[in-house]
């Protein structure tokens, strides 16, 4: 195994005032190019899980680390994506993924590598007719192709996805998983999917990791071998499926 391009060792995190922490204990590695899905029941603390693997949040105890270097802050190689586009209603699209590449310490780059980059981000997700349009004008799933470009031109090791393709209705959000894994493909970008939806998971990961309990920590996990496209692999699915449900209700349970 490689050197994991995310990883989380001992990961605590509480609230002031809170009675009890909301994570404790959670240890996770993603390799590089590794697509990663984190189940658990409402509450449990995934997105909580995700702002601290994002250096948004500082846990309480733990370390979190990019490579071998324990991250701190934000990283201009790690990007987030959240259910909500997020785009700015005055920028067209084409500058809402441009916007990206002003984040916090993003190293700055040339007027010409930021066109390149911005230019094979939209062509990436396919919205190269529309990279004048705004927001406005773009559907639910254009909005979140927007949103992944923008990811995508910060030329990213580590995508952390929160839940991203929720919203979408289920023709959309087929379209977008299929995206997700022609990103990983072509970038060789590892990522991590938050997400409520067992078939999401099962279709799109390499493992799976289950998260339950009060506080939260890992549960189960799963390693997926089946080669994708796993749409017609019903039978293999429906099993594991299955054993992943029993394990979900049971976190539930002991939520």
């Amino acid at each position: 195994m490689s050197v994991p391009v995310l990883s989380a060792e001992g990961i605590a995190l509480s609230y002031p005032g809170a009675p009890a922490p909301v994570l404790e204990g959670f240890d996770l590695a993603i390799q590089p190019g590794e697509v990663v899905a984190i189940l658990g029941p409402s509450g449990a603390g995934k997105s909580s899980l995700l702002r601290v693997l994002g250096g948004l949040q500082r846990p309480s105890v733990g370390t979190v680390r990019m490579g071998g270097t324990v991250l701190e802050d934000v990283h201009p190689r790690l990007a987030v994506a959240f259910q909500d586009p997020c785009l700015l209603p005055w920028l067209t699209l084409e500058a809402n993924v441009a916007f990206g590449l002003d984040f916090k310490r993003q190293p700055p780059v040339s007027p010409a590598e930021r066109r390149l980059r911005v230019d094979a981000a939209i062509a990436e997700v396919g919205l190269g007719h529309a990279r004048h349009l705004p927001p406005s004008a773009l559907s639910g799933g254009m909005a979140q192709r927007t949103a992944l470009a923008r990811c995508l031109a910060r030329k990213p090791e580590v995508l952390l996805l929160d839940e991203p393709f929720g919203a979408l209705d289920e023709v959309t959000r087929a379209e977008m998983q299929d995206l997700l894994l022609k990103v990983v493909a072509d970038f060789g970008t590892a990522a991590l999917l938050v997400t409520h939806d067992i078939d999401e998971a099962l279709l799109v990961a390499d493992r799976v990791v289950l998260i339950g309990g009060a506080p939260a920590r890992q549960v189960a996990s799963w390693t997926l071998d089946l080669p994708r496209p796993r749409r017609d692999e019903v039978a293999t699915l429906g099993a594991l499926r299955i054993d992943i449900l029993k394990a979900l209700r049971g976190a539930v349970r002991h939520h």
